[in-house]
């Protein structure tokens, strides 16, 4: 009875903080400005409005090209760390995925800095970068570190037999790569290719930043809701975001079903044999990404501290008096700490909660499979669609719950919506891990299953938990896109004063707070690292069974069990 109605319980949070506001969005797209229902007469608006198809078509375009463009680049710095013997492996990781912990505004505003009006490079690229090539590459900066995530686990994945067999056969290296890598990690590319391409399609920070007049969909959707306040063509546009991300989505689920398909059980891991000119010419790519990754964090760096770019380089730090710039002061700082601490605790906790009823829970089925199906959608849904989303159910008359609108809660349920997808995905994974007979054992000696859960599940879930409140964390402190719609005066957010100060034209502003998000991610990041390690060690000694206590409890005639059994 407790079980289902837990079940009970998540599936009506999951319909109030994600169906029912997306819900709201695809209605509000069938009804005029007056409440009217018009059908489809939006979506005819939407097609004789040439601003709106021209930013449709743009969105595809530079989503396509960012697209192919991070994957080409992901996939030669995922060979260099998974299929050669290059040195400081680990170092070249580590800077890889930098980008990881800054909001994507601050690669757009290191790159105004660098080929902007004012930039010192622009006469390198034939004049400023504004518009489409400058969505491209700032797009490619940010979303780099999430394709070479992928492309470093597919070729990880590869068996090593197929290269010895090549090689056996007389292959040549790159017939090998050809022949045998390359198709291996086909599943690999196409899924890095889609991951970006829905990044890339329905981010906001880049394009507002650096788009200049060329719009694409999710500015768009920004003036229609923002600017003009037509939320009947804001829910128009939002839908068009939402199409090629579910279908990115289906897309995704069937080529990662195929990859896992592909793996064997006898698969056997790869390990490089050195080759020094194919090393070092790896090392000096590596390094060139690596300098160029690190040196829009730098610039945004120096840029904060500069009195007056470019004109006085002098050090200063009167850009980071944000209580004299517009955006809300230091003041929206606190508000991003405590709505990021809020969403670490209560998006993990939440998580864990829906995650063991998939898993665990021994009744009320359907329930559980609802719950299971409305903790995976966000990952399908923009954080600007979901954002106007709220605002349209939370707003309504009549709602019981609009008394949350305009304040601290629903920044954190906004959010703790937009990225519950990878922690429900995790923590799911991290349960599957405990073999069934755990529960069968404790149900047959009549343990309650809740002692089983703070016993047992919980503590072996400990070390994941810590790095879904750091994935919770971290990008509560950078996400503009699911709080852009929601925010008052009292409780604007640091990521959003960074947005109004460069509209203001205060980058240098916009820059300093960048970097001051930028700073408190890795922080904190850094912390959970710590904590996930001393969980790991204090929680999962149990995984390791060549202890010196188990030795010692071996009888004489009995060899303890050693790492390999």
């Amino acid at each position: 009875m407790l079980q289902t109605g837990l079940a009970l319980v998540l599936l009506i949070a999951g319909l109030a903080c994600i169906a029912l506001p997306v819900a709201s969005l695809l209605m509000r797209s069938l009804f005029d400005a007056h409440g009217l229902w018009v059908g489809l007469d939006n979506f005819r608006l939407w097609l004789q409005t040439p601003n709106l198809i021209d930013a449709t078509w743009r969105s595809l375009r530079v989503a396509a090209v960012s697209a192919a463009l991070t994957v080409l680049l992901a996939y030669g710095y995922a060979y260099a760390l998974t299929m050669t013997r290059m040195p400081a492996q680990p170092l070249f990781r580590a800077l890889a995925l930098v980008p990881l912990l800054a909001p994507s505004l601050l690669m757009a505003i290191s790159l105004v800095y660098l080929f902007g009006n004012q930039g010192l490079l622009k006469s390198w690229v034939g004049g400023p970068i504004y518009g489409e090539r400058g969505i491209v590459l700032g797009s490619v900066l940010w979303t780099f570190p999430h394709a070479l995530l992928l492309l470093t686990t597919t070729l990880a994945m590869l068996d090593a037999r197929l290269i010895d067999a090549a090689r056996t056969l007389g292959a040549t290296p790159w017939r090998i790569f050809t022949t045998v890598v390359l198709p291996a990690s086909r599943y690999g590319l196409l899924m890095a290719f889609v991951v970006v391409f829905v990044l890339v399609i329905t981010d906001f920070g880049v394009p507002k930043v650096i788009g200049g007049q060329d719009g694409v969909l999710a500015t768009e959707l920004y003036k229609q809701v923002v600017g003009q306040q037509n939320f009947a063509l804001g829910a128009v546009v939002s839908v068009m975001l939402l199409l090629p991300a579910l279908g990115a989505y289906w897309v995704e689920r069937h080529l990662r079903a195929r990859q896992s398909a592909a793996l064997g059980a006898r698969s056997v891991a790869y390990r490089a044999q050195p080759a020094p000119l194919r090393d070092r010419l790896f090392l000096a790519y590596c390094s060139l990404v690596g300098l160029a990754l690190l040196g829009m964090i730098a610039v945004a760096v120096f840029a904060s501290l500069a009195t007056y770019w470019p004109y006085d380089l002098r050090p200063s730090f009167k850009h980071y008096d944000f209580d004299n710039m517009d955006g809300g002061g230091w003041v929206s700082y606190g508000n991003s700490l405590r709505m990021a601490l809020a969403v670490a605790i209560w998006g993990s906790a939440a998580a864990f909660l829906t995650a063991w009823t998939v898993e665990k829970a021994q009744s009320a089925r359907l329930l559980r499979e609802g719950v299971n199906l409305l903790a995976t959608v966000p990952l399908a849904v923009p954080g600007l669609a979901l954002g106007l989303g709220y605002v349209l159910f939370f707003n309504a008359p009549g709602n019981p719950l609009g008394g949350i609108y305009g304040s601290l809660t629903i920044l954190v349920l906004s959010t703790v919506a937009h990225y519950f997808s990878v922690p429900h995905l995790t923590l799911l994974s991290a349960l599957r891990q405990l073999d069934r007979e755990f529960d069968a054992v404790a149900a047959s000696m009549g343990v309650p299953f809740w002692r089983t859960l703070w016993r047992v599940h919980g503590p072996v879930c400990i070390p994941a938990l810590i790095e879904v409140a750091g994935y919770f964390f971290v990008n509560s402190m950078t996400t503009v896109s699911a709080v852009v719609f929601l925010y008052a005066p009292a409780t604007q957010l640091a990521s959003v004063a960074m947005l109004n100060m460069d509209d203001a034209g205060d980058i240098a502003s916009a820059a300093a707070m960048a970097v001051l998000i930028f700073a408190t991610a890795a922080a904190v990041r850094a912390m959970f690292w710590l904590l996930h390690r001393g969980a790991v060690a204090y929680t999962q000694r149990w995984r390791a069974p060549n202890t010196a206590a188990t030795r010692a409890a071996a009888p004489a005639d009995i060899p303890a069990p050693s790492a390999q059994s």
